[in-house]
């Protein structure tokens, strides 16, 4: 399997960006668009002046738990960025989600409650609501945080999306909101609640 197909058969079909997209990516913005490959994982990521955004991060099941998804954290913390992500909200009938928040947890991201995340795939047309998770090397407020992943949905998740796609995403503020006093819970609270139950 190529590093797309690896991609695509792991993540959400809502979530994905088409292969176009992301070569698009790889060529126009390649000072911007990175990937970190090899047959154990797949690492899409866009290393901006001052922040670090995880597009994908894809570890091949063989190899999950040997600490190779920490290498990769690690590597990009080497940086001295924030490094931000968008995650699925926990679906217990999908144990994935719960992996992937379980290991960013260990990584020690935290939940970006005040910002709020919701955009229409064109691939399904349906809504997408996704949490920001986070990493700073230094205190970094969830406002900068909002501003960043900003830049990166204009700069990155919308790149050319009309000519690649025939049609738009939604306007950067329709789809990310910060607040806060958003009421919202931390992602990560859902995961305790399950230990203790």
């Amino acid at each position: 399997m190529n590093w797309f197909e690896k991609l695509n058969e792991y993540f959400p079909v809502q979530e994905m960006k088409s292969k176009k997209h992301m070569e698009m990516l790889l060529k126009e913005k390649s000072d911007v668009y990175h990937k970190d490959e090899s047959n154990d994982h797949v690492l899409m990521y866009a290393e901006f002046e001052t922040f670090i955004f995880i597009d994908y991060l894809y570890v091949a099941a063989a190899t999950r738990g040997q600490g190779l998804g920490h290498k990769l954290i690690e590597k990009l913390k080497e940086k001295n960025k924030p490094i931000i992500l968008e995650v699925e909200p926990v679906d217990y009938e999908e144990t994935d989600t719960e992996k992937r928040l379980r290991f960013y947890q260990r990584e020690g991201f935290v939940h970006a409650q005040s910002i709020g995340y919701n955009r229409r795939s064109l691939a399904t047309n349906e809504e997408t609501p996704l949490e920001i998770l986070y990493w700073t090397p230094e205190d970094q407020d969830e406002e900068s945080i909002y501003k960043q992943m900003k830049k990166m949905y204009e700069d990155i998740h919308t790149y050319k999306d009309e000519e690649i796609y025939g049609k738009s995403y939604q306007p950067v503020d329709e789809v990310l909101t910060y607040d806060d006093e958003r009421d919202s819970d931390d992602i990560f609270d859902a995961l305790k609640e399950k230990e203790n139950v």
